[in-house]
């Protein structure tokens, strides 16, 4: 702040330096950046959200298919419609809403355990293996016990 005298009156000239308005800047120029980082961060995060919903609901798919086979242990013959060889591996498309040549496939694989023959009990175990963008790949893992139907 300048301090200037002409005649008997008072002025004050008020202004920034150089340096001042390049801190300013510079200040300013950092905030941008950490918004425009923070947005990018957050829509990547909501994208894989999405990847990993889409392949949680074909793990859940999957599984479904599972419970609805038949297994009878009291029919004659019995009935055991629960093998691993019914649920071969089966690769899908992710149910994203995405438009464009790069469409996202996922790989399920159901394993079944026999856990006890008496009482009749088995443990599916299905794993949904998708990739994200060069993230690596992720899997999703959903289980559940199974006895034969009454």
């Amino acid at each position: 702040m300048k301090l200037v005298f002409s005649g008997r009156q008072r002025q004050f000239m008020h202004g920034l330096t150089l340096a001042e308005v390049m801190i300013a800047l510079g200040i300013g120029a950092l905030l941008y950046a950490g918004i425009l980082s923070g947005y990018i961060l957050t829509t990547s995060r909501a994208e894989w959200t999405a990847y990993w919903l889409a392949a949680q609901a074909l793990a859940t798919d999957r599984l479904e298919q599972t419970r609805a086979a038949k297994w009878d242990t009291q029919a004659f013959p019995p009935v055991d419609q629960l093998l691993p060889s019914n649920f071969p591996p089966r690769v899908d498309i992710l149910d994203l809403p995405i438009s464009g040549a790069l469409i996202p496939y996922a790989t399920s694989t159901v394993t079944i355990t026999l856990v006890s023959s008496n009482p009749p009990l088995k443990c599916i175990r299905v794993d949904t293996t998708w990739s994200f963008k060069h993230r690596g790949t992720f899997t999703n893992t959903v289980v559940t016990y199974r006895g034969p139907d009454q």
